[in-house]
């Protein structure tokens, strides 16, 4: 998950998910606040963590 500015001066969510070395999904979130971004980002942590996810070392990044 990231948390950027877009080029409209809104705050995007982004959402990166799929198996490790394919493609996978992409789900973008946009709010006119961050602190409403920050609360989402916080409880999707909180609901992958109680699932058994855990962070990644590395950053995965989009070959567009």
């Amino acid at each position: 998950m990231d948390i950027t500015p877009t080029l409209f001066g809104e705050i995007c969510l982004t959402r990166l998910w799929g198996r490790i070395g394919r493609r996978g999904q992409r789900m973008s979130h946009h709010f006119d606040r961050e602190e409403d971004a920050v609360a989402l980002f916080l409880s999707i942590t909180r609901q992958k963590r109680a699932k058994g996810y855990r962070p990644c070392n590395q950053a995965r990044t989009s070959a567009t």
